[in-house]
C-alpha cells in the first residue's frame, strides 16, 4: 500500500467516530390519544409536555408528539388508537381518563401506555395491581370515582333538606357503572334519595338539568367524565338558570360559577403522567412501574354562588375548605 493511501485510510478511520457522534439521535415519538376536544384540554396536554420536559424529552428537539383527538366522540377513539399503533409510536399517553385508556389497551398489548384516570385501574382491568401493573399499562390514578361517597356527604352538609339529589353520569364512559354502584351505596348509607340523569352531549346535558329542575332536585352531584370536565362554563350557566347547586370533581367548575368541588389537582396529575411517559421512553417497563395514586384532594367552595342560590354553607365546612371564592 502506498504511503499516501495509508494516511488517507487512517485519517478516515479516526474521523468516522466523530462524524457518528455528531449525528443526531433519532427522536422518540409519543402518541397523545385524547377523548375530549383539543382546545378544551390544551392546558392538560401542556402539563403532560411539562412532565416530559422534566424527564428530559422536549417536543421538537428530541421528541415528536402525534396528537389524536376524538372531540368528545368516544366512538372515534378506536380508529385513532389504531392509527397510532400503525405508526409504531414509542408510547401512548391517554388524555381524558378511562374512555381513551380502555380503547388504547384494546388496540395494543405491546406499546407502552401511560394513563391518568379517576377510576380504579384494577377494577377496569387495565392493570393486575397498583404496585405491579404487570402489562404494558401504568400511570396516575386519582381514584376520583371512589370519592363519590365523600362528595355526596359534603353535598348533604350544604343541602341537608334536599329531598332529592340528582346524579349526572355519562353512560358512554366505561367507568359509569362503577360510579353508579358507588353513589347508590353512598346514598343508601345516608338515606338520601337520588335521581340518575345521563348525558353525553351538550343537548342531553341541557335536557338533564331541565328534568332535574322539573323533579325539584335540591342539588346535583356531577360524575367523573372527560366531557363534563371540559364544560365548566356550561355547567355554571345551567346551574344558575335552573337554580340547582352543582357539586363537581373539578375546581375549574367552581371558578366558573358552580357551588363546590372536591378532587385531585388535574394539572399536577397530568404532569406526573408526562414524567412517567419520559421514564418509559428511557427504557423502564410499565409492568414494573407502580401506578401512582393521588394523595391530596382539594375542597373548593364558591360562596358567591351559594349566596345567589340562597344557601348557607356551614362554617365548619368553610373551615375545612382548601379555597373559598368570595
Amino acid at each position: 500500500m502506498k504511503r499516501r493511501d495509508f494516511i488517507a485510510l487512517v485519517g478516515s478511520a479516526t474521523t468516522w467516530p466523530l462524524v457518528a457522534r455528531a449525528q443526531k439521535a433519532p427522536m422518540a415519538v409519543v402518541g397523545f390519544l385524547g377523548a375530549p376536544a383539543a382546545q378544551r384540554y390544551e392546558r392538560y396536554a401542556a402539563a403532560i409536555r411539562q412532565g416530559l420536559t422534566e424527564a428530559g424529552f422536549i417536543e421538537g428537539q428530541n421528541l415528536t408528539i402525534e396528537y389524536r383527538w376524538a372531540d368528545g366522540h368516544y366512538d372515534r377513539l378506536p380508529a385513532l388508537a389504531n392509527d397510532l399503533v400503525d405508526r409504531h409510536v414509542s408510547a401512548i399517553v391517554t388524555i381524558g381518563g378511562a374512555p381513551a385508556t380502555v380503547v388504547a389497551r384494546a388496540a395494543t398489548s405491546t406499546i407502552p401506555i401511560v394513563f391518568n384516570i379517576t377510576a380504579d385501574p384494577v377494577k377496569l382491568g387495565l392493570v393486575a395491581s397498583l404496585s405491579r401493573p404487570g402489562g404494558n399499562v401504568t400511570g396516575i390514578a386519582m381514584l376520583g370515582v371512589e370519592l363519590e361517597a365523600k362528595r355526596l356527604e359534603l353535598l348533604h352538609e350544604v343541602a341537608p333538606t334536599a329531598a332529592l339529589i340528582g346524579v349526572l353520569l355519562n353512560p358512554t364512559n366505561p367507568q359509569s357503572k362503577i360510579q353508579l354502584e358507588d353513589v347508590q351505596t353512598a346514598a343508601r348509607a345516608i338515606n338520601q334519595r337520588i335521581r340518575i340523569a345521563n348525558a353525553s352531549t351538550e343537548q342531553e346535558l341541557d335536557a338533564a338539568f331541565q328534568t332535574l329542575a322539573q323533579e325539584r332536585a335540591g342539588a346535583l352531584l356531577v360524575g367523573q367524565d372527560t366531557f363534563f370536565t371540559s364544560q365548566p362554563a356550561l355547567f355554571a350557566t345551567l346551574s344558575a338558570r335552573h337554580a340547582i347547586p352543582a357539586f363537581s370533581p373539578w375546581r375549574a367548575h367552581v371558578e366558573a360559577g358552580c357551588l363546590m368541588s372536591y378532587g385531585a389537582n388535574l394539572l399536577d396529575a397530568y404532569r406526573q403522567a408526562g414524567v412517567y411517559a419520559g421514564r418509559v421512553l428511557r427504557g423502564e417497563r410499565p409492568a414494573e412501574l407502580p401506578v401512582v395514586q393521588a394523595v391530596k384532594f382539594e375542597l373548593v367552595i364558591n360562596l358567591n354562588t351559594a349566596k345567589a342560590l340562597g344557601l348557607t354553607v356551614p362554617p365548619t365546612l368553610i373551615a375545612r375548605a382548601d379555597e373559598v371564592i368570595e
